[in-house]
């Protein structure tokens, strides 16, 4: 009689391409990319990290109401992006926008969702950073943990059943693995041989709770292999590496019609929102020493410039170029009209019931009676 252990003797080693100084290591196997993709890939991880800073001080200073940063996990996102095809669905969590940037969504289209103008695609009934895009395939953000996975693993199914040559890629957190729907998918996925490719971004807290409180395992990695999932751990602050791991998850997702698990090991740098104060709970000389040894952004201009494809100058044109690119269009969306109050009652239902009929009309009423408590850029 004999039971299988709890838990291996070795962890399971985190695939890396890049040391701390920016610096293949020696004999490193990677996919190569090219000097255009490179710099592409660094302006867009420059402007998502220049974006979060001035979006999170303008939720500060009250201008919009909510706000989070990807700070420390720029790599994830924009890595990720480049190694997939734009006709490949991506389903995210909320911590991913750099993928809509890397797919060609605009600066003043990101601002014009977190004040919900009428230029919002959402129409303005979403809490700010809940993006999404039809035209670059990217799902409408939900800020339910976990619920996006399922999701995934069926748009997967029904790319497969159509024979599409693409595949769907959805985002999660070391929090989305304490959830029953995380278990689900992954069960789905491997029963159902969707081409799904799921990425866990392990940053160490789930809000407030350490990764020490989510799980005994060895990360979220091993738990592919308990559901017949292929995976891999990835060092999440190299963006090479994350290329290199999701380019080679894609081609066996879709060419061997599998679904891929990836662990990228991370760290959360912000607070978790702009409703938390990580302070609280984690360090702050932990959070500067990840802030200032181990940016991912750092790293890999480090290794651009080693390649002769950046330098100095170029870095300080693009910075201020990119800030009044930001500034602009938070100034073109916060002067913007809202959205009519109309908005808040179509597009479920092809013909109103009488219910929401009352409802409209009772709110109108409310407001030509109390127009003082009601702001005055929302057309009645």
């Amino acid at each position: 009689m004999r039971f299988i252990s709890e838990s291996s003797e070795e962890r399971i080693p985190c695939y890396r391409v890049l040391d701390d100084d920016g610096q293949p290591f020696p004999d490193s196997s990677f996919v190569k990319v090219s000097e255009g993709v490179a710099i592409k890939m660094y302006n867009d991880m420059v402007t998502l990290q220049t974006m979060d800073t001035i979006f999170y001080e303008a939720q500060r200073q009250g201008r919009i109401s909510f706000y989070l940063t990807t700070s420390g996990e720029e790599a994830i996102n924009i890595a990720s992006a480049a190694a997939i095809k734009n006709d490949d669905f991506v389903v995210p969590q909320y911590r991913e926008p750099g993928v809509l940037l890397w797919r060609g969504f605009s600066m003043q289209e990101f601002a014009n969702q977190c004040f919900g103008n009428k230029a919002d695609y959402g129409k303005g009934r979403q809490m700010p950073i809940h993006y999404g895009s039809n035209k670059h395939n990217y799902f409408t953000v939900s800020s339910t943990i976990a619920t996006q996975l399922p999701h995934a693993v069926g748009a997967a199914y029904a790319l497969k059943m159509d024979q599409k040559d693409a595949c769907a890629v959805t985002y999660f957190g070391d929090g989305g693995t304490s959830e029953g729907d995380f278990h689900a998918a992954l069960n789905f996925s491997a029963v159902t041989e969707a081409p799904v490719i799921f990425i866990c971004r392990n940053n160490g807290w789930a809000i407030s709770t350490p990764i020490s409180d989510q799980f005994r395992s060895d990360g979220a990695v091993v738990k592919g292999r308990a559901y017949g999932v292929r995976s891999i751990r990835v060092d999440g602050n190299d963006a090479l590496a994350i290329y290199s791991a999701v380019h080679a998850a894609r081609e066996m997702a879709i060419g061997e019609g599998r679904p891929i698990l990836i662990e990228a090991l991370t760290y959360r740098v912000g607070h978790h929102t702009t409703s938390d104060d990580s302070t609280k709970y984690r360090p702050v000389d932990e959070i500067e020493w990840w802030r200032t040894t181990q940016d991912p952004v750092t790293r890999f201009r480090k290794w651009i410039e080693s390649n002769g494809w950046w330098n100095g100058d170029i870095e300080s044109e693009l910075r201020s170029s990119v800030r009044k690119q930001i500034l602009h269009a938070l100034q073109e969306a916060e002067k913007a009209e809202k959205p009519p109050i109309s908005d808040l009652f179509t597009d479920v239902y092809d013909v109103s019931p009488s219910n929401l009929r009352e409802q409209e009309h009772s709110l109108r009423e409310t407001i030509k009676k109390h127009p003082q408590d009601y702001p005055s850029n929302v057309p009645i």
